[in-house]
């Protein structure tokens, strides 16, 4: 039997796997920090006997209520991906599975890897509405990438969208894969009309060293980039240092930060009601894109979700509330299940890369909706 982390985003620590029927398993903590919950492991062993993989220190993790009603994911090609029986105790996750082939994958959602991100941002070069642009570096000496979509100018609104401050939430990257897809669709009347309207700057990951090292939260130095929007620095946190920098540059009229949230099992999202510039203008606009996203699609609620901050108490370390304050433009942090979404349940999935590519397109439509009301 052997299991190993040894490729992009593994995490995993063997405690014994001695017996397939009693393997036990710690989740690695973030370098430098305590969060932990993303996991994904290869498993090699014998076919068609039940394995039993639990993992230990579950109840000490992130998002320990993230566990409650939770499906680990499976793939035997890396490609197709499926939910397997798992189950919390309140202090141990449990999988058990019984693979039909020799190696099988395991991950805490289904992964979206350096190389795919990659290949994504050079297959969308190849469209004439494009321009790539590399931000500056990370910790580890990766590139930050950005798409520019759309002929810049005067008249036009500057969209930002930032995927994966948190690099574990892969759902994050998977939607704004769908969303690229429709946007540089030149069938699609939706994009037409967005793009005679508006410029796009997507920054499809934000957070590539923490998602190659298999983080939850954090990056290289083991820090929260979604706590970083008041004061970044080059030292700790270049990722969002960079990408703000080149929002003072062209500007923002509106901006989308994509997340995936482990414990509330619904699509939804938040707003910036607590910071301190908010007024009835701003609280229009919010109430205008979200009857639109309640229009653009069925996987969008807004009976559940977060807290709305009190007037004027707003943490303004949190990309949307930074954002939103600095260029005093709408501006949410987009939250998707790790789970299902309980409104639509699908045994087979639940919440998947699929989903939520297609959540990124519906999103297109809820933007096109309120563009003309952005300045």
């Amino acid at each position: 039997m052997l299991i190993s982390t040894a490729f992009d985003s593994g995490n995993i620590e063997v405690l014994s796997a001695d017996r397939p029927d009693n393997i036990r398993l710690n989740i690695r903590k973030d370098h430098q920090s305590d969060f932990y919950q993303w996991f994904h492991f290869k498993l090699l062993s014998t076919a068609e006997i039940e394995h039993t993989l639990i993992i230990e220190n579950a109840s000490g993790s992130a998002y320990p209520k993230g566990w409650e009603g939770y499906q680990t994911f499976a793939s035997y090609d890396r490609d197709t991906w499926f939910r397997v029986p798992t189950s919390f105790d309140g202090s141990k996750v449990t999988i058990q599975f019984t693979p039909e082939q020799e190696s099988v994958f395991f991950a805490y959602f289904i992964p979206y890897s350096w190389e795919r991100h990659l290949d994504l941002v050079q297959w969308a070069q190849q469209s004439s509405w494009v321009e790539q642009k590399v931000l500056g570096t990370t910790l580890d000496g990766r590139e930050m990438n950005l798409l520019v979509i759309g002929e810049p100018a005067e008249h036009k609104r500057s969209i930002w969208i930032t995927a994966r401050q948190h690099p574990g939430e892969t759902m994050a990257e998977w939607f704004v894969e769908g969303m690229l897809e429709a946007l540089l669709n030149e069938d699609e009347p939706v994009s037409r009309q967005l793009l005679e309207q508006c410029v796009f700057y997507v920054v499809p990951n934000m957070n590539p060293d923490g998602s190659v090292r298999g983080h939850l939260r954090t990056n290289a130095a083991g820090v929260n980039l979604n706590r970083e929007w008041k004061t970044p620095t080059i030292e700790k946190s270049p990722e969002v240092f960079h990408v703000l920098n080149m929002m003072d540059e062209v500007g923002v009229d509106m901006y989308l930060d994509i997340h995936g949230d482990e414990n509330i099992p619904y699509n939804f999202i938040a707003g910036a009601e607590g910071i301190p510039s908010y007024d009835d203008r701003h609280a229009q606009l919010e109430a205008s894109f979200r009857a639109a996203y309640l229009q653009a699609t069925a996987e969008f609620q807004t009976t559940y979700g977060y807290d709305k901050d009190e007037p004027g108490k707003a943490n303004l370390t949190v990309a949307s509330n930074a954002v939103a304050e600095r260029f005093r433009c709408l501006a949410f942090t987009v939250e998707m299940p790790f789970k299902d979404n309980d409104d639509l349940p699908e045994p087979y999935q639940q919440w998947s890369d699929v989903r939520s590519q297609q959540f990124g397109r519906d999103t297109l439509r809820a933007i096109l909706a309120v563009a003309p009301r952005l300045r």
